[in-house]
């Protein structure tokens, strides 16, 4: 259908890692490639764009970077899960995200892993 195609086209348009390339990252003892990074981040992009969220999640959301990373990209920031097995699409997060912002460029992946509270802190990559 054309709103398919028209969806598609932003997507290509607007993919998050075309300004900054992820590279793999680690958070916690999770290993996540290149790939899953971009999968989540353009998952995360998409359902922005569209204003939808991932299932019944609540997911992207805002991020407010209250630990104060120093991203490599201008805020506003959303959240997203990354998983090693899929894209995200519902159901519980798990500790680890990616961070896009609303331009959807990358900006950095996260983990709750190692963080007090319901802080996160970066993972190998993100400071």
């Amino acid at each position: 259908s054309i709103a398919s195609l028209a969806a598609l086209v932003s997507l290509a348009v607007a993919s998050p890692i075309k300004s900054r390339q992820s590279s793999s990252a680690t958070c916690g003892s999770t290993r996540y490639t290149a790939a899953q990074l971009r999968a989540a981040a353009n998952a995360a992009c998409q359902y922005y764009q569209n204003d939808d969220t991932a299932g019944s999640s609540t997911y992207p959301h805002t991020y407010n970077n209250y630990e104060g990373f120093d991203f490599p990209v201008n805020g506003p920031y959303q959240e997203f899960p990354v998983k090693t097995s899929g894209v995200y699409t519902g159901g519980s997060p798990g500790a680890d995200r990616v961070i896009i912002n609303t331009s959807c460029q990358y900006a950095g992946a996260i983990t709750h892993t190692g963080a007090s509270g319901n802080n996160f802190v970066g993972c190998s990559g993100t400071s």
